[in-house]
């Protein structure tokens, strides 16, 4: 379905990213410029004053750990954060029978998709400043990403459905993405966890987002063998979320026109 919408998705994905940088000075910067910032200010917070490091690595490696975790993070994070407005706010597509609804939170997660894409170009220049080689393993660093946008596009049409019944979801969502945020492994290595709060890793681990995190940083930054048993349940999670989002998308589908 979505290949056979695949030019009205594009639209829609370039549209996503033009209303997000519209009427600002420097436009499509800010994709760059944004994270930049952001990780400037978790460097001084938790690199700084709390001098958090994850293998007792420099300052610069630490702050490239933190840069891409917030990478991977920010692609659901932006995803979900759009998502209970995405309906609501195109009633004229919900009143047209033939219009694909379901490529609206699609769109969305392809316009954070291309924000991830471009942190992560810089993620590998700033591994080339820190004097480490790139290698053809980078590559493998994809199978981690591709669950992880699965889980945004699963998440995205749950959360796009509900947003139609429930207005109240958006204030859900603020809270969520934030424990969902320190619960990846963002800050810190996914051991801390295990050695400080052992009675919270049973739930914690349970977040692909934190395991995507974990095995990008072995591949791209410490050149690591990564665990593939992690591979397995962030692919498990990924089309899991996914199925589930999508069948119940097209479930409360039938009843948007009534509701709105």
């Amino acid at each position: 379905m979505l290949w056979i919408h695949r030019r009205l998705l594009w639209q829609f994905t370039l549209r996503n990213l033009e209303m997000r940088h519209k009427g600002s000075v420097l436009g499509f910067a800010w994709a760059v410029l944004n994270p930049l910032m952001l990780l400037a200010l978790y460097l001084f917070v938790f690199g700084f004053i709390f001098g958090g490091s994850f293998h007792g690595e420099s300052r610069w490696e630490y702050g490239l750990g933190i840069f891409l975790g917030l990478s991977i993070f920010h692609l659901v994070a932006e995803s979900i954060a759009v998502a209970p407005n995405l309906i609501t706010s195109n009633p004229n597509f919900v009143k047209k029978v033939v219009f694909p609804l379901e490529i609206l939170p699609v769109a969305a997660v392809g316009a954070a998709l291309i924000h991830m894409a471009i942190a992560l170009v810089m993620v590998l220049i700033g591994v080339l400043i820190a004097g480490h080689p790139i290698s053809w393993s980078a590559v493998s660093v994809l199978p981690i990403i591709i669950p992880i946008v699965l889980l945004a596009l699963g998440l995205a049409w749950t959360l796009s459905a509900l947003g139609v019944f429930f207005r109240d979801i958006n204030q859900l969502v603020i809270a969520g993405t934030t424990a969902l945020m320190f619960a990846s492994a963002i800050f810190y290595p996914a051991s801390r966890v295990i050695e400080k709060a052992p009675w919270a890793w049973p739930v914690i681990r349970l977040n692909p987002i934190l395991h995507a995190v974990e095995a990008a940083r072995d591949i791209l930054i410490w050149d690591r063998a990564i665990n593939e048993l992690d591979i397995v349940y962030l692919h498990v999670a990924g089309f899991t979320v996914a199925l589930v989002g999508f069948a119940a998308f097209v479930r409360c589908k039938r009843a948007f026109a009534d509701v709105m």
